[in-house]
């Protein structure tokens, strides 16, 4: 059997495992500092709760050990509660309100600023976060003057053999999810109850779309499937997965380097 792992984020990289004297010493300009951003929520009938947070953590994991060692970055315990109102209904979905959610961001940048340090990144992997995240992230470098980033999810990556009705609906435990967990967890995937439901189809070229579109239409995910699922997991492998977490983790650990050289053109 396989064993699960509780983190995928080397011991070295890990701010939770220093003791004070340790982070006192850090140097405080240049040190970049990770909160993964995720979620505790249902995902259809054959995916976990955490998913979005083990997703997160096997990302970030897997890019920071491609990172120089002498490179100072660190990931946080992230914040594993998000807003996921748009699963409300489905047992086992633990919501945040937007309030919630920003404030312990909030005070978690006023921590980090009394520390001294100067550089937060927000990693977010589940997207009811996403417009949350974009806030406080202006919100952080308006009111502690903290430089202030965001990566959500894989920053971009190319994922090749993604069908593109998958790539542009497969909003929720679709196949790309799927095959991160068959390459991570697979102990926590049961293979015998995929279902596929989309929110939208790529042919249709309506001009309200669920997002990104020019005018968008608000939904929950009972409106469009009652198994939780907005996507098509059969076709996932854990070999796709496994190459897809390559090409997301080697994606997300180039933004963390630009984000570690990055110096403001003014202050």
């Amino acid at each position: 059997m396989n064993t699960v792992r509780s983190s995928w984020i080397p011991d070295a990289r890990n701010f939770a495992y220093l003791n004070w004297k340790q982070v006192d010493a850090l140097p405080r300009e240049s040190t970049v500092l990770v909160l993964g951003t995720a979620a505790i929520e249902q995902h259809g009938h054959h995916l976990p709760l955490a998913t979005d947070t083990l997703i997160n953590n096997v990302m970030l994991g897997r890019a920071l050990e491609q990172l120089p060692a002498d490179m100072s970055l660190f990931a946080l315990p992230p914040i594993c509660y998000g807003k996921s109102n748009e699963h409300i209904g489905f047992p086992g979905t633990l919501s945040v309100s937007a309030s919630t959610f920003m404030a312990v961001v909030r005070d978690l940048g006023a921590s980090i600023t009394a520390a001294g340090f100067r550089k937060l990144v927000l990693f977010n992997t589940h997207g009811g976060n996403s417009s949350l995240v974009d806030v406080m992230a202006r919100d952080l470098r308006a009111e502690f003057n903290l430089r202030t980033f965001t990566i959500f999810g894989s920053a971009g990556a190319k994922f090749e053999g993604l069908n593109p009705q998958e790539a542009k609906y497969g909003f929720h435990a679709g196949e790309l999810e799927t095959a991160w967990l068959l390459a991570a967890t697979p102990d926590l995937v049961d293979t015998s109850a995929y279902t596929a439901r989309y929110i939208a189809k790529l042919e249709d070229d309506e001009l309200l779309q669920p997002e990104r579109g020019a005018a968008n239409f608000a939904w929950l995910t009972r409106d469009i499937s009652d198994t939780g699922v907005l996507g098509d997991p059969t076709p996932s492998t854990p070999e796709n997965g496994e190459l897809w977490l390559a090409s997301a983790s080697a994606q997300v650990a180039k933004a963390l380097t630009a984000i570690y050289n990055y110096e403001a053109k003014a202050e």
